[in-house]
Formats: C-alpha cells, structure tokens, sequence
C-alpha cells in the first residue's frame, strides 16, 4: 500500500480525476486553476473530471479564495474534500478488551464503545461479536450502514497486509491463517445489512495494532518526522514505525516485533521461546512478578491501574522493566535513527519512561540520540482507531482506488 507522501501527480492528459482528488486533499491544489497548473490539464479536462467526483459526492466547493490578480475580479472558488459523504468504522483488540468506533474519513470519533474480547475466544466469536459492535455503534451515531465505506482493524500480531492475515502471531492462538477480512465484513454484514455499490462486502483492513497506532500518532501529532516509531508496552510488547509517511511492514508484516528479541534472561515466553523481551518487561509480566508477591494483578490493565494509584512496587517493577526495554531501544534507535521515539500502552507512565531514558541514553551512541524526541503518547488509548481509520481513508481514497469505484458507482 502506498502512502500519501510517496505519491506524485501525473502532468498532462495523463491526470486522473483520482489524482485530482488527491491534489485537494492534501492541499496542494485547491480551485480549478491551481489544478490546472498542477497537471497541465486544460480548463474543460478539469472540469470533466472534477464532475465526475462532485457527482460521487466526494467534492464540495467551499468559500472563495483570494483574488491574485492586482486589477480585482471574482475570487476563486475553492474545492473541498467533503469528509460527511460516508464513515469508517474502526476496532483495536488486545488481548483480552476491545475497543470500536465510527469515525469520519477525517478521522473525528462520533461514537465509540469499549469492553471485554478476548482473542483466546478465536477469530470467528470474536469478530462476530465486533460485528455486533458495530451495528449499533452506527445507531449511536445516527448514520445508516450504507455509509460506512471501509472498516479497519487493529490486532495484537503480525499481519500480512496483501492478505489481511495475521502470521504465526504468539499471543493470539487460533488466529494463524484466518480469513479476518472475510469474517469481520460478514458479521457486520448478518447485523447491519449492507454491502457496497459492487455488490461485495464493506472492505476491511487489518494490520498490527503497534503499526496502527504509530500511524496514528504520526499523522495527527508528528506529520514532518519522517522517520517515527512507537512502542507498545502492554499484555506484550511491539513495535510500530512510521518512515516517510508510510508504515513500514518489512517483507510480510513481521517489522517492529521486538518482545521477542532475546535478552538473555530464563523466563518463558508465550511464544514458547525462552528469554523474550516480553516474557520479562511486559506488562504480563510485570503483573506476574506482582502476583508472585501477593498483589492482585493479571493483566497489563491492571498494572496500569496500579501505577496510576501509586502502587511503590508496581512502579519500581515498571522502571525496571523500562530499563530492560530501554537497553534494546538503543538498538533499535541506532539502526532506524527516529526524529521521535513514543512509549505507549499500559506501561506508558513515569516510572517506565524513566527506565527507558537511563538505558537508551546510556547504551546508544550520542549521534543516535542527538535529535530524538522520547514522548508519550498523546491520543491514547485511541490511537489504533485513528490510525486504523486513517488507513481505510488512504487506501480507499488513493488516485488509483477512486478510479475503480468511480466507475462501480457508474460516475
């Protein structure tokens, strides 16, 4: 999948009304004379295709621009994406809650729902029951299922993003394979009722949730790094990374999986490996260090709630676990050199950012660290959402997409 950054127009009669939506939406060109000077188009070649996508319902024109020329005249009129002729719906799973919304294509949360799904569960329970989610999610938000364009997904594992399948993902057992796209549509499909103007099923992204959210970091908050990674620390551990403007996947979705790098330590992973970064520094495991000495924790949530009342174990467990995920940041900053460095998840807090700054700062090299920015996250537990809507919008609206569904609407 090709991201905006990397996209270009093409001049001459070559331009495509998908290229010209593309020009608009990202604000490099705006009114029918700058798409003019853009492509090389002439005014009526313009205007054809621009036709086609007003007639879709995708363009608006807005308020008038500026006059340029010193002796007056009528102002420009300006074009705009129209961001309420459809909505996403989005859903981020971790290893034991959900959490799912409708969003416009602008990315604006209009209704949203969180609770328990668990992924031990297996794939067809759990994405039935998403599916539930989000018929009436759509109810919340007063929006008919025929204008839900693309739905986008969130998953605790390594995704192969031709095929939307996760691949041999240790934390997520009876998902290897699945047809997530086909099962998530169809159960969205059994509660709401909707298929596209094609005739097939309301399309569907998947791709890891680290991915996912540093896309959406990226994008709302960091749109000028080009070179971007976010670490999750939750249940387990992953990474996502963000290079010009495009999630990097590696070959078949394995990028980014740093929870099982060795570390040199003996505990057992649910991976089955011994010595994973996760099986010692995740919140997992914080929360079993934690239940070995008698306080109440299963989970990475629950670490969470501990740190955030206080808990003086749970926060000096969560420091050390920082410094162990610190040590193989330095590693990973000195290999990719990030503009910035994000901690996000449920042990995302003072005390394990603390732990990660004294090891990175002190294992990598000072010209590795020099420009590197080691934040928080700043949208949350919202982050996959927004990211994994934002993925639906750039693909369902990249140049060469909109020309395949301009011409299944028949425009």
């Amino acid at each position: 999948m090709t991201g905006r950054a990397d996209r270009t127009v093409r001049a001459g009669n070559q331009a495509s009304s998908g290229e010209l939506l593309e020009l608009v939406r990202s604000g490099r060109a705006t009114t029918r004379g700058a798409l003019q000077q853009a492509t090389g188009l002439s005014r009526a070649t313009v205007g054809q295709r621009l036709d086609r996508l007003f007639r879709a319902g995708w363009l608006r024109e807005g308020a008038g621009g500026p006059v340029d020329s010193p002796l007056g005249g009528r102002p420009s009129i300006t074009l705009e994406f129209d961001d309420a002729h459809a909505v996403v719906l989005a859903a981020d799973l971790d290893t034991r809650h959900g959490r799912a919304a409708v969003l416009t294509l602008t990315g604006e949360i209009l209704a949203e729902k969180s609770g328990l799904l668990v992924v031990d569960e297996g794939p067809d329970a759990v994405l039935g029951e998403l599916g539930r989610w989000f018929a009436d999610l759509l109810v919340k938000a007063g929006k008919p299922a025929d204008a839900v364009c693309g739905i986008g997904l969130a998953v605790p594992g390594p995704v192969d993003s031709d095929t939307g399948r996760v691949v041999q993902p240790p934390i997520m057992p009876g998902w290897d394979g699945y047809d997530i796209r086909g099962r998530l549509s169809r159960a969205f499909a059994e509660h709401a009722g909707t298929v596209s103007a094609a005739g097939a099923g309301v399309p569907v992204l998947v791709d890891n949730d680290a991915n996912l959210m540093a896309y959406g970091e990226q994008r709302t908050g960091y749109p000028d790094c080009s070179a971007f990674a976010l670490v999750k620390v939750s249940t387990g551990i992953g990474a996502g990374m963000v290079v010009g403007g495009t999630i990097y996947r590696g070959i078949d979705g394995g990028a980014g999986d740093i929870g099982h790098i060795r570390v040199g330590a003996d505990a057992l992973c649910r991976c089955g490996s011994y010595g994973c970064l996760a099986a010692v520094a995740s919140g997992g495991a914080v929360a079993r260090r934690l239940a070995e000495s008698g306080v109440a924790a299963a989970s990475g949530s629950d670490v969470r709630d501990l740190l955030t009342s206080g808990h003086p174990e749970a926060m000096a467990l969560a420091r050390e676990a920082g410094r162990q995920v610190g040590d193989v940041l330095a590693t990973v900053v000195t290999l990719l050199n990030p503009g910035v460095l994000m901690i996000a998840g449920d042990l995302a807090g003072t005390p394990f950012l603390t732990g990660v700054r004294e090891l990175l700062y002190q294992r990598a090299l000072p010209r590795s660290t020099a420009h590197l920015d080691v934040v928080t996250s700043r949208l949350g537990e919202r982050a996959g959402l927004i990211g994994a809507g934002a993925l639906v919008v750039e693909y369902l609206y990249a140049p060469e997409r909109v020309e395949e569904r301009l011409a299944a609407l028949g425009v």
